[in-house]
């Protein structure tokens, strides 16, 4: 019954461009399988209420469908494909962006006890679970506030802080939590990962952003690794890729000249890494993308 209503009103309130009236909630309308496309995840909590989607980070593979959330946790480089949707039955999502302050407050109003234990280790930056009674209720009845505009400014937030609250509380709240921790290992990862985003064209030695980050060298290895399923080199190379990718969209008579702004002095080996990544060497598809209409957004909502 509650899967239903979410459909019926996802389905109301879909738009092209997935946003809604209410900040931070996204809403995707999928009606065809697409072939695999690489982006970035964001820190977002989705949710399936039709069809049904994989997502690749590294080695890891996370599929999920109806009535099942997928976590991230810290912005990842992944590569997802809808497996399931069709004109007749296409597939429906609802995304909330999480902000590491929102579970900062929410920690520390919590009283002693209120929280589970966290388990031992770093958590995967991406993790999928079944959906809770209570938070599918949540998110419903943030959705219904779509069609009572004049209750919507009081109570949005109000519903959001209750759907963070049952994540941090749920079956993945550790890895939730420790976003908003400053000093948690998944924290100082976000740090690594923030800087070598914006850092991405230029070289670096693990030991410096290890430094940066607040951690040993050996320690950020372990756990950079169990958060992003891949090394701090491989990490580079996948945003170098992902944003070669975006400047060949528009500048696709340049693929050389785009190689080197993303850090690539060697045309061969850009080349090369860029077929790997993509299916096919940076001319050909550049060609392609200029044939594509706009693409509709990508990430970890189905």
């Amino acid at each position: 019954m509650y899967l239903e209503e979410l459909r019926t009103l996802l389905a109301r309130h879909a738009r092209p461009d997935w946003t809604t009236a209410i900040d931070g909630v996204l809403i995707s309308e999928v009606d065809r399988p697409d072939p695999p496309e690489p982006s970035m995840t964001g820190t977002v909590l989705a949710v399936i209420a039709q069809g049904s989607k994989r997502l690749a980070l590294g080695d890891r593979v996370y599929e999920y469908g109806p009535g099942q959330y997928l976590v991230a946790s810290v912005d990842l480089p992944v590569t997802g494909q809808f497996t399931q949707a069709d004109p007749e039955r296409p597939a429906l999502g609802f995304g909330l962006m999480l902000e590491p302050s929102a579970v900062a407050e929410l920690l520390l109003e919590a009283g002693p006890g209120d929280t589970p234990r966290s388990g031992g280790g770093t958590p995967s930056g991406i993790a999928v679970s079944d959906v809770s009674p209570a938070l599918l209720d949540a998110v419903i009845r943030l959705l219904r506030l779509l069609d009572e505009p004049h209750d919507r400014a009081v109570l949005a937030p109000m519903v959001k802080r209750e759907i963070l609250w049952r994540l941090m509380t749920g079956e993945q709240g550790a890895t939730v939590r420790q976003l908003g921790l400053a000093d948690s290992s998944l924290s100082h990862v976000s740090r690594a990962v923030r800087w070598i985003r914006e850092h991405y064209a230029q070289p670096f030695r693990v030991e410096d952003v290890a430094r940066r980050s607040g951690m040993s060298v050996s320690a950020f290895y372990r756990n950079f690794q169990a958060v992003t399923a891949m090394s701090p080199i491989q990490f580079q190379k996948q945003i170098r890729l992902q944003e070669a990718r975006l400047l060949l969209a528009t500048h696709p008579n340049d693929v050389t000249g785009v190689g080197q702004r993303v850090g690539y002095d060697n045309p061969s080996q850009f080349s090369r890494e860029y077929r790997r990544q993509f299916g096919a060497p940076p001319s050909r598809d550049a060609a392609r993308l200029r044939g594509d209409t706009v693409p509709a957004p990508v990430g970890v909502l189905p």
